[in-house]
């Protein structure tokens, strides 16, 4: 894990760099070593963040050679070859061998610089990128300023259709000051350009590609193979710009959506590593020699949704009883086997570097629940809560609920809806009923998909204009320490007034050969976020 040093220098603005440690040593004064330390509040330099970025460290341990085979849990005749085009996990996990992003996230979800060196701005609004020197791409042509612009402003051309246009749309320019520099305004002031900027689909590709039909990256493998729906497999890029990388030789990819049959392909010695383990196959999956089970910590979770636009939820005794009614250790064990870590009825995860652990702890308290039911009216009546395998654990979740309620006077019926159309038609319609959201890249993401008043996916309909304008001044403030006060002022905020209970954070769970080796998980994606074909080697 990187150590983390984070701060701010009026003087300089705000910096990112992925060198600051290399330079050091030759006529690089301390003070200016620490300028470039304290300068920026995404700043996270390290032995391995740094080293792994550089590409000049792990080249000692690995061992070259071997084809590593991964199965993921889903697979289309829509993958594709096109970053901006991904749209799940293989999709991910392909264009992460074939090309580069200007930057990529370490396991706190903090940026490290990759094609980039530095990320300067003093307003995080005007942005200077440095670009890596002595880079190509597959077929031959040096990596320019060009393909930057080219890369980014894609996006925002409606004929692209990126999955991430509407993120795209706060660019307002991208354009080359430089032989090795570009300058990115935004059209308002966003810290986390650095974090969007490691998403898959902003990964580089060459000035005016068009045609994906093979992938002409920087990235560390080159294609050999790619049949949509089938499979995908790469060869080792022999001129890759990171000294003794890749290790493997050779990488297949291929989706196997039924769990059983991902898990058997592994134990059988098919493939090496697979991603979404249900936690009931742990002890299989342990139990055989040569396999293990990887556990990652993740802000991956199933939340209690409670509409505060219709009753009985426009009752704010009424949330805090349902609230008091989650049996966090309960719901860890029988929902999610022990694979889960506590959460306080706020989105932002222990793993994440803005996490408030300073929030008191809100406790089981079937007394408390009773109190403010009583004041909502709602004891000796019956409420609908709606649950479905679909938001994960939510049925074990909710049935829990429901012999806690009994005990006080609170009639829940349990409604079990079908997988099939739940997010259509169940999930933010119903009074009562359970979310399941993903981890996000950064927390002023999923503040502003989840939690603002004119999010897409406002799950309670909660709405707080002191928190929507909260939300905007933490995006935009470079100071870490004054960001870090903010994000602790949001989770206390929807801790206590938003719908949404929150019992756990879901551990993500990866099975894999003993084999596989160079493993460094980030809490934001299976296969070490999508990047793991390019560090990790076989010890066969």
């Amino acid at each position: 894990m990187s150590k983390q040093e984070n701060g701010h220098h009026p003087k300089e603005g705000f910096i990112i760099t992925g060198d600051a440690l290399d330079q050091a040593p030759g006529g690089f004064t301390r003070r200016d070593m620490m300028r470039t330390l304290l300068a920026g509040s995404l700043m996270t330099v390290g032995g391995t963040g740094l080293l792994t970025a550089s590409g000049s460290v792990m080249a000692q341990t690995g061992k070259r050679g071997g084809k590593m085979r991964i199965a993921t849990q889903t697979s289309s005749t829509a993958d594709t070859l096109d970053p901006a085009k991904t749209a799940h996990s293989t999709d991910y996990t392909r264009v992460h061998m074939f090309y580069n992003g200007l930057t990529k996230l370490d396991g706190k979800l903090a940026p490290q610089m990759v094609l980039a060196e530095e990320m300067l701005t003093t307003d995080a609004i005007t942005w200077t990128v440095k670009l890596r020197k002595g880079v190509v791409f597959h077929d031959g042509k040096p990596f320019t300023p060009a393909d930057v612009v080219y890369s980014i402003m894609r996006h925002k051309d409606p004929a692209t259709a990126s999955k991430v246009k509407v993120v795209a749309d706060q660019f307002e320019s991208v354009k080359a000051t430089g032989p090795n520099e570009v300058q990115i305004k935004l059209t308002s002031a966003n810290a986390d350009l650095p974090v969007i900027l490691a998403t898959a689909q902003f990964l580089i590709i060459r000035d005016g590609t068009t045609n994906f039909s093979t992938p002409n990256g920087t990235g560390a493998f080159k294609l050999k193979e790619f049949t949509p729906g089938v499979r995908t497999i790469g060869v080792r890029n022999e001129n890759y710009w990171k000294t003794g990388l890749p290790y493997l030789g050779e990488v297949e990819l291929f989706g196997i959506p039924d769990e059983a049959a991902r898990v058997n392909a592994l134990l059988s010695g098919d493939v090496h590593w697979i991603n979404d383990v249900n936690a009931r196959s742990t002890g299989r999956v342990k139990g055989t020699p040569g396999y293990t089970v990887m556990e990652t910590k993740s802000g991956q979770y199933t939340d209690l949704v409670i509409r505060q636009d219709q009753a009985p939820g426009n009752s704010m005794d009424f949330t805090l009883g349902m609230k008091y009614l989650l049996d966090r250790e309960q719901i860890k064990m029988a929902a999610f086997r022990g694979y889960a870590v506590t959460a306080n009825d706020q989105p932002i995860d222990p793993t994440n570097r803005f996490y408030f652990a300073g929030l008191p702890q809100r406790p089981f308290d079937p007394e408390k629940a009773k109190f403010h039911l009583e004041k909502a009216g709602v004891l000796g009546s019956t409420i609908p809560i709606v649950a479905s395998v679909a938001a994960t654990g939510s049925v074990d979740m909710a049935v829990l609920m429901q012999q806690s309620a009994a005990k006080i006077g609170l009639k829940l019926d349990v409604k079990r809806v079908p997988a099939d159309g739940y997010w259509s038609n169940q999930w933010m319609k119903v009074p009562v009923g359970f979310g399941n959201i993903n981890p996000r890249p950064s927390a002023d993401i999923l503040l502003t998909q989840f939690f603002k008043s004119d999010a897409q996916w406002n799950e309670s309909g909660w709405k707080n204009p002191q928190f929507d304008q909260l939300v905007v001044a933490a995006r935009g403030e470079t100071d870490f320490t004054k960001r870090k006060a903010m994000y602790a002022d949001l989770q206390t905020m929807i801790h206590e007034k938003c719908g949404l209970g929150i019992p756990v954070f879901i551990i993500n769970l990866e099975g894999m050969s003993t084999k596989v080796k160079g493993i460094d998980p980030v809490p934001l994606g299976a296969f070490m976020n999508y990047t793991c074909a390019e560090y990790v080697w076989l010890d066969a």
